[in-house]
């Protein structure tokens, strides 16, 4: 059971929660002391007042000035900004505060990136030992000593059946490239041309990323059905839905009439992320390498968001004990900042020279970063961790549906969890109730993402740092903020 700080008992199984009072509750829940900050931090005033010391020439800046020049300078591509109109200037762990001195609770991590969360000692350590060291901090694809500890680190960790004979090559610092990356390579090293993804995928927003995703708008990529229960592309759901996917894939593959180009590789993500938090099931996934490994095709998986402990293993294949042909990596791996590589076996590696380069793939501070985070995860058994208390979250929350008809479905894996919410009437996406749960959970101090088919899944990706308080916190301004957002939207 999840006792909260408003003493809301959430039930979730295993130990009960103390509820922490304020101020200490503060504390607990944001990782930041409710003390004045450090001199070295910048200091924050009441909202619509003047920040000292984190402007320009005049030393300080009002932060509606710079959500009002952002609005006016910035593209119309521009996305988060439009639903977090917050200004950060000082973070730590699951805490970010803005300059308005409001202080939040934030589920959404860098859509995935802050494994450790915000501004973690290690990570910290790292990067100043790097620049501290007069090292070059740009390289291009040169041998550094930064580029063995990460890459050492990085092959500890991967699935041994892979990292024994595996080569690694580093992208540029956008997972989107890194997924160019594997497309191009599948294709070479085949000689095929046609690809396999899947319904709902996200894969980047570059051209070839893009074909990949759910969203295309043209599609030249071969679709084929992702199991999952609420919305089952066969009305069955469960085991069942699962296993009608494979069969379908099956059947298509080997239909001489399918219409299936010849297949250069299948890209799948363990758990679908912005498609609605949606986890592979393990036999299915089992399913998947059975059949692509038959066939010869390279089995790809976009490791971009699930990866580093995230889903309650190290990589999200793990939980099948699938070992992919091609591993995509991005995010976590670079404690916060940008990096992005690609891992697969060496026989695939049919690369020519510059046949996949970019500037900035020998970025030295992610790399010491991303090593930092690495180790930290595996030293610190943050995947079991995540594992468990990733259940427990499910389990209160999926309590809390059991007294709130607008909540269609509660799925996850580890701390990458998932609200779909829904017409209790009719059973259909709400993504306008979506939205108003959203600033409804901004008001109260809690920063969460959307996602799913139509904007209908409240996403929580807090830091694999989470404590069981913080935990209780979140948990407690969600359940606030739904049955607020009921009344909102009636």
């Amino acid at each position: 059971m999840f006792e909260t700080q408003s003493g809301r008992a959430i039930s979730a199984g295993g130990p009960t929660l103390v509820a922490v009072t304020e101020p200490a509750a503060a504390a607990a829940a944001t990782g930041i002391p409710p003390q004045a900050p450090s001199p070295a931090a910048p200091q924050v005033a009441p909202q619509g007042h003047r920040v000292p010391g984190t402007g320009g020439p005049g030393g300080s800046v009002a932060p509606e000035g710079i959500l009002r020049r952002q609005a006016q300078r910035e593209s119309a591509a521009r996305t988060y900004a439009r639903s977090l109109p917050i200004v950060p200037v000082r973070a730590r762990g699951l805490t970010i505060e803005g300059a308005d001195g409001r202080r939040y609770l934030d589920c959404l991590s860098g859509a995935g990136t802050l494994a450790l969360g915000h501004n973690h000692p290690v990570v910290l350590e790292a990067i100043r030992g790097v620049l501290d060291s007069g090292a070059p901090l740009h390289v291009l694809d040169l041998a550094t000593p930064v580029k063995d500890a990460f890459t050492t680190e990085l092959f500890a960790n991967l699935p041994p059946a892979l990292a024994a004979d595996a080569r690694i090559q580093f992208c540029g610092p956008a997972g989107t490239d890194a997924v160019e990356a594997a497309l191009k390579l599948v294709r070479t090293a085949t000689g095929r041309p046609g690809l396999l993804a899947f319904t709902g995928a996200y894969h980047g927003m570059t051209a070839g990323a893009l074909d990949a995703s759910g969203g295309a708008p043209e599609v030249r990529v071969t679709r084929l059905p992702y199991p999952q229960d609420l919305r089952c592309p066969f009305g069955v759901g469960g085991p069942e839905g699962a296993e009608l996917s494979a069969r379908w894939t099956e059947n298509l593959l080997d239909d001489p009439k399918g219409g299936v180009p010849a297949p250069a590789g299948m890209i799948v993500e363990p758990v679908q992320g912005e498609g609605g938090v949606l986890p592979a099931p393990d036999g299915w996934l089992r399913r998947m390498r059975e059949i692509t490994a038959a066939r010869g095709i390279p089995l790809i998986a976009d490791e971009v968001q699930t990866g580093v402990g995230r889903t309650g293993a190290f990589w999200g294949v793990d939980h099948a004990g699938v070992v992919p042909d091609v591993m995509v990596l991005s995010k976590a791996i670079g404690g916060s900042l940008p990096l992005a590589v690609i891992v697969y076996r060496a026989d695939l590696d049919v690369w020519t020279p510059g046949a996949h380069a970019g500037t900035f793939r020998g970025n030295q501070l992610a790399m010491a970063a991303g090593t930092a985070t690495l180790a930290f995860v595996r030293e610190n058994r943050l995947a079991e961790r995540a594992a468990a208390l990733g259940e427990r979250m499910l389990a209160a929350l999926q309590g809390l549906a059991c007294g709130q008809p607008c909540i269609g479905d509660v799925r996850g894996l580890g701390l990458m969890i998932g609200v779909e919410l829904v017409d209790p009437d009719t059973g259909a996406a709400a993504p306008a109730l979506a939205a108003a749960v959203r600033q409804e959970c901004l008001d109260r101090g809690l920063i969460v993402e959307l996602g799913g088919r139509h904007g209908a899944v409240v996403r929580l990706l807090p830091p694999l740092t989470l404590t069981d308080e913080q935990a209780a916190a979140v948990l407690d301004r969600l359940a606030d903020a739904i049955p607020a957002a009921v009344r909102r939207t009636r």
